[in-house]
C-alpha cells in the first residue's frame, strides 16, 4: 500500500492490520480496553505539541490521534456494532443539531447566547436519552468520564454543581476555603506524634487526605478566576523545569551537580533565575 490523503486508505490499512492470519499479531491482540490508554496518551501528546507551538509535531500527533479513532471504529465494526462511517455521521449530525444559529434559522453572533443555546440542546439530548433508557435519572453530576485527569474532572464536577446553584458567590470566598483547607492540613500534622516524613506516622495520613481537599479548592479558585487549572499547572510545571535547569547550569559552571550543592545554595540560584525572568 502507498500513503494517501484519502481517509479510505487509512481505513484499508487498519482493516489489513486487523485481518486474521495475515494481519499484525500485536494489532490483532488488542481490544477497546487495551487501546484506551494509548488513546489518552495521544490526546496528551496533541496538547503538548500545542503548548510547545510545534505545528510540525502537531500534524503528526493529530495523525496518531486519528489512528486511535480508526482503531476503535474498526474493532466495533468487527463486532457489528458500528463503523467509522457511523462515527462520522453521528458527529456531523450532532454538530448540525447543536449549531442551529449556523445551519438553521436561530441566528446569533453573541458568544454567550450561543453557549447558552449549546447547553440547552445538550440538556434536551440528555433528557431524550434518559426517556429512551430504563436507567434511573443520573443526577446533575452525571456524564463526566472517570478517566479524565483529576484536575479537569474536578473542574467539570464544580461547573455542573454550579449550574444547579451549589457554588460560591465569588473568588474571595473560595480563597478563604483554600486557606481553611491549608489550616486543616497543618492541624492534622500537629495532631500527629510520629515523624512528619513517615507515610504511616499518625497525622500524616490525615494530612494527605486534606491535601486532596486543598487541591479541589484550588481548582475551584481557578474556575472562579476563569482559568483552566490543568493549563495553569502545566505552565507552572514548565516554569519549574526552566528555573531548575538554570540552577543546574549555574552549578555546572562551578563544577557541581545538584546533589553536591546545599539547599541554601540552590535556593539562592532559584531566586536568581526567578529575578532574571
Amino acid at each position: 500500500m502507498t500513503p494517501s490523503r484519502d481517509i479510505a486508505r487509512l481505513l484499508e490499512i487498519m482493516a489489513a492490520l486487523r485481518t486474521p492470519k495475515t494481519g499484525c499479531p500485536w494489532d490483532l491482540a488488542q481490544n477497546f480496553a487495551t487501546i484506551a490508554p494509548y488513546t489518552l496518551e495521544e490526546a496528551y501528546e496533541v496538547a503538548d505539541a500545542i503548548a510547545r507551538d510545534d505545528l510540525a509535531d502537531l500534524e503528526e500527533e493529530l495523525g496518531d490521534l486519528l489512528l486511535q479513532v480508526v482503531f476503535h471504529a474498526r474493532m466495533a465494526e468487527e463486532q457489528s456494532a458500528f463503523d467509522f462511517g457511523d462515527v462520522v455521521e453521528t458527529i456531523t449530525a450532532k454538530l448540525i443539531r447543536r449549531h442551529p444559529h449556523v445551519f438553521c434559522d436561530a441566528r446569533s453572533h453573541d458568544p454567550r447566547a450561543v453557549e447558552g443555546l449549546w447547553e440547552r440542546i445538550k440538556a434536551q439530548e440528555k433528557a431524550a436519552r434518559s426517556r429512551s433508557s430504563d436507567s434511573r435519572h443520573d443526577g446533575a453530576l452525571a456524564g463526566i468520564p472517570v478517566a479524565l485527569p483529576a484536575l479537569t474532572r474536578a473542574l467539570k464536577l464544580q461547573q455542573k454543581a454550579g449550574k444547579v446553584g451549589f457554588d460560591w458567590n465569588d473568588a474571595r470566598a473560595v480563597l478563604r476555603k483554600v486557606r481553611e483547607e491549608a489550616d486543616e492540613i497543618e492541624a492534622a500534622l500537629d495532631g500527629g506524634t510520629g515523624a512528619a516524613d513517615a507515610p504511616s506516622a499518625p497525622g500524616v495520613a490525615d494530612a494527605a487526605a486534606e491535601v486532596g481537599d486543598l487541591l479541589f479548592a484550588a481548582v475551584n479558585l481557578a474556575r472562579h478566576l476563569h482559568a483552566d487549572p490543568e493549563a495553569l499547572l502545566r505552565q507552572t510545571n514548565k516554569k519549574f523545569e526552566r528555573r531548575f535547569a538554570a540552577i543546574e547550569r549555574a552549578l555546572a559552571e562551578r563544577g557541581k551537580a545538584p546533589r553536591d550543592a546545599t539547599l541554601a545554595e540552590m535556593d539562592a540560584l532559584w531566586e536568581d533565575a526567578k529575578a532574571r525572568e
